[in-house]
């Protein structure tokens, strides 16, 4: 028996990812997807706007930002995306080469960020913490957690940032001496911190026993139904606890626990898979998990990207509680959301003026050839009406 090997691309097993994905389905919010969609060009932004602080003059070329367009995932021309920010991007030439660098209001906004970095490092020390308290064997890739770093709010350097600070929480360790092993372990179990939202939620409830909360309307009867019988079925189970043994409400309550823990009660669902041994998620079968808990997660493809969001942390469209670097975020939003209604109205007038001078040039064009027609007289035209009749008779 003869027998075949087939390389299979990275891009066709994503794409196979994204068909089994595909094959189920969750009725659309429209609040939830406006915040997605509210939430996506400020990410792109401020992935724009961390090339240009990281660099050694904050600021670069445009043939740079074209360049890195494709890791951001973007198609056209960076030079037009710039544009659409004037409040947040300034074009500046040098020797017939473009460079853009930040506004005056941008550049305040970023030293406001990095004091509420520094303030909020405490928090963020307690939210590694929990991650690694949650794991396996109390400790993390460094590559993995980069995935997912701005999601929990993670600086791009909280590994000399915040790690250092806190030895008795944490130490790095090496096993292979490879730069991609680098791995943070937990050092001291702290059990203040081993209680998750859901135990909190309850308790300033009032209730005795943890339970999940159903955001769906009243008129989601099935669904409903299903949300009782889950929690019904058997008590919770904290993340926190020994997880050696696999079950549904575990890894509801772990999931749960791990959206509570970002910024925007979001995440990639493919970059939670990356953590399946860590914290012992079911392989392949995570998707299918969460869409069978419409009632705490909602699920969506925006932009192709498969992410699960915390129906619980929001209200409407917006968070229910906002980390104070979402506060600094939203204000990045503000002056993108300003620069962009400008070069809107700036463009709507420019296209006024064009259509203006068009509809001019055209009635320009019409009374000269009226006057060019009146001029060539026609048979209309005495004089002309009598060699006609000349013609016509021989006369």
């Amino acid at each position: 028996m003869l027998a075949y090997h087939v390389k299979v691309s990275p891009f066709l097993l994503v794409q196979h990812f994204s068909r089994g994905l595909a094959l189920w389905s969750m009725k659309k919010d429209p609040e939830l997807e406006s915040a997605l969609s509210r939430n996506r060009r400020w990410v792109v932004n401020n992935q724009i706007k961390n090339i240009i602080v990281r660099s050694s003059d904050q600021t670069v070329s445009i043939d740079y930002l074209q360049r890195k367009f494709k890791s951001l995932d973007l198609q056209g021309k960076a030079l037009n995306w710039v544009k659409k920010y004037p409040c947040c991007f300034e074009l500046i030439r040098d020797n017939d080469q473009l460079f853009c660098r930040l506004t005056k209001p941008m550049n305040a906004l970023v030293e406001e960020e990095e004091s509420v970095k520094d303030q909020q490092e405490p928090v963020l020390a307690q939210r590694l913490a929990k991650l690694l308290m949650m794991s396996r064997t109390h400790k993390l890739n460094v590559a993995k957690i980069n995935e997912l770093k701005r999601s929990f709010g993670f600086p791009d350097d909280y590994l000399l940032r915040i790690v250092p600070k806190y030895p008795d929480r944490f130490r790095v360790v090496n096993c292979t001496g490879r730069r991609n092993s680098l791995e943070i372990e937990l050092t001291r179990w702290d059990p203040e911190l081993a209680v998750s939202a859901v135990e909190k939620s309850s308790a300033k409830n009032g209730h005795e026993i943890p339970t999940f909360s159903c955001s769906l309307p009243t008129t989601w009867v099935k669904s409903w139904q299903r949300f009782r019988d889950f929690n019904d079925s058997c008590p919770y189970i904290s993340p926190y606890e020994d997880g050696s043994i696999e079950t549904e409400k575990r890894t509801v309550a772990l999931v749960h626990e791990l959206l509570s823990l970002t910024l925007w009660k979001k995440a990639s669902i493919f970059k939670l898979c990356h953590f399946k041994r860590d914290f012992r998620l079911p392989d392949n079968k995570l998707n299918v998990l969460l869409l069978k808990h419409p009632g705490i997660f909602y699920v969506t493809n925006k932009y192709r990207v498969y992410t699960v969001v915390l129906r619980e942390g929001y209200r409407g469209s917006e968070l229910v509680e906002r980390d104070p670097l979402v506060v600094v975020k939203d204000k990045y939003g503000e002056v993108m959301q300003r620069g962009l209604h400008e070069y809107n109205r700036r463009h709507y007038l420019m296209n006024l003026e064009k259509k203006k001078k068009k509809q001019e040039a055209s009635a320009a064009k019409t009374t000269k050839n009226e006057k060019e027609d009146d001029g060539k007289g026609g048979i209309l035209d005495p004089d002309e009406r009598k060699r006609f009749y000349r013609v016509l008779f021989g006369d």
